[in-house]
């Protein structure tokens, strides 16, 4: 029996996911994420029925997409996806004529894992995305942290850490937030690459840098840079949340030896004695990201939840 359909929409693909008892995935279905927010309405309905088709009407479904949503205006902000200003999840739920819970994908990362993933059982357990962007959320006796704004886990807008930004010598970038010295604007796989840039004057791949930080002097240097500057952003985690096991995602958390590096380094960058938190690969792979919608689209009660 199917109980719960998860849609993970990016800015190239949407992909749909129905999971059953014990949650295993019974069935997935992609589609290309079209251009223009019309047809992107529409191809969020689709996947919606296609997700109700393989199990009943009523279905719960989950939407899990990167941005943020007003809560005061239903309004989206979107920097992938062409839905900013434009009341998305409502206007999805109105073309699918049902209604669908939405949520962040890094959120809903945080949700999967920390329910079924590498951070089961953890109390608080923290997701960390390290990817084209920063954000991760907080989960704690099986629920994400309240969010009255919809803002908790935005974790890349948090300040530069000054210690390292200033023993390094790097210059405080503008991010696309808006703000000036985001954590964001070095934490992630483009950050990464403007620090090689720093460093060398020459742009440079992030995945070339990471491929070559055992051969290039300039690769090395600038991993090391970006290991400071994560350890100190790991130390505010752990002085505002303390959680027991942090999770990390996205393209950089594939890095060979990360979480081993982070590790060591948080253990002598906190207060000595004191323990640190587990920090763990994220185990869902792709499914995560629907996987932590369906779980968000049945704890809202979205739907029936039995044929």
């Amino acid at each position: 029996m199917i109980f719960a359909g998860g849609i993970d929409l990016g800015g190239t693909k949407i992909e749909a996911q129905v999971f059953g008892p014990d949650w295993q995935l019974v069935a997935r279905h992609r589609w290309p994420t079209p251009p223009g927010y019309d047809h992107l309405v529409t191809a969020m309905a689709d996947a919606v029925h296609w997700c109700e088709a393989q199990g009943h009407k009523g279905l719960p479904v989950g939407i899990a997409a990167a941005g943020l949503v007003n809560p005061a205006t239903g309004f989206a902000l979107t920097s992938n996806l062409p839905a900013t200003g434009r009341p998305f999840p409502a206007d999805i739920a109105a073309a699918a004529d049902r209604p669908i819970a939405w949520i962040n994908d890094c959120r809903a990362l945080a949700l999967s894992e920390a329910t079924l993933g590498a951070a089961r059982g953890a109390d608080p357990a923290v997701a960390l995305i390290f990817g084209t962007g920063v954000a991760g959320g907080v989960v704690s006796k099986g629920a994400l942290l309240p969010s009255p704004a919809q803002v908790g886990g935005e974790f890349g807008h948090f300040p530069l850490a000054a210690a390292p930004v200033v023993a390094h010598g790097l210059p405080v970038p503008a991010c696309g937030c808006g703000r000036i010295g985001c954590a964001e604007t070095y934490l992630s796989a483009p950050g990464l690459a403007r620090i090689a840039a720093h460093l060398t004057g020459q742009g440079h791949n992030p995945e070339a840098i990471v491929a070559g930080r055992a051969t290039t002097p300039a690769f090395a240097r600038a991993w090391d840079i970006w290991l400071d500057l994560a350890t100190d952003f790991l130390v505010t985690l752990c002085f505002t949340i303390d959680p027991e096991v942090i999770v990390l995602g996205g393209g950089l958390s594939r890095a060979p030896g990360l979480t081993d590096d982070l590790t060591t380094r948080l253990s002598q960058a906190t207060l000595a004695g004191f323990p640190i938190p587990a920090i763990r690969l994220a185990q869902g792979g792709d499914a995560s990201g629907a996987r932590g919608a369906a779980l968000h689209a049945l704890s809202l009660g979205i739907g029936a939840t039995h044929d």
